[in-house]
């Protein structure tokens, strides 16, 4: 009988961090992992307002690993001006965006997807194929688009939209 509780135990456990890391890589994705929003602070804006092109990647100073595993700790990503003018100006040809664009948003963030390939002969090759373009509209919505960079072409974009109403 201890046997069998003690799997489960240990089952439950990994599938719990599998669900948290599962949230914590979306959160990341998502560009929520700078998020200062509270109660009195209820923002959209999951990014720093002096965004210099420079970011965290995923397993460096700052991230989830802190340096250690993970992605072996690259440290610091700089997107290029080059690259980000590219995402916006794919971003901008969609009709979808457009309308977003007409209708008071505003591109406030471009985070690069990078992808890492090992090679059979140890050859490490990575490539930013793929961006995401967050957009914010006051403090009453927020969108987030998926630009396949190699295509040219938005593959997805979702829209989240707040209300709040206030009653004394």
């Amino acid at each position: 009988m201890k046997k069998i509780q003690k799997k489960t135990v240990i089952t439950t456990a990994v599938l719990a961090l599998a669900v948290l890391s599962g949230i914590a890589l979306m959160a990341y994705a998502n560009g929520a992992t700078n998020n200062t929003n509270t109660a009195t602070n209820a923002t959209w804006n999951s990014f720093d307002q002096n965004y210099n092109g420079t970011m965290p990647f995923p397993g460096g100073p700052g991230a989830f690993g802190r340096g250690r595993g993970g992605c072996g700790g690259f440290g610091q990503v700089t997107v290029s001006q080059e690259y980000k003018d590219n995402v916006i100006n794919i971003t901008k040809t969609d009709s979808d965006v457009q309308q977003l664009l007409t209708d008071g948003y505003n591109i406030t963030f471009v985070r690069p997807i990078i992808s890492t390939t090992v090679e059979a002969d140890g050859t490490v090759t990575m490539k930013a194929t793929t961006a995401i373009v967050t957009l914010i509209k006051d403090t009453t919505g927020k969108a987030t688009v998926w630009v396949d960079v190699e295509q040219a072409k938005v593959t997805r974009i979702e829209i989240l939209t707040r209300t709040v109403i206030e009653k004394s």
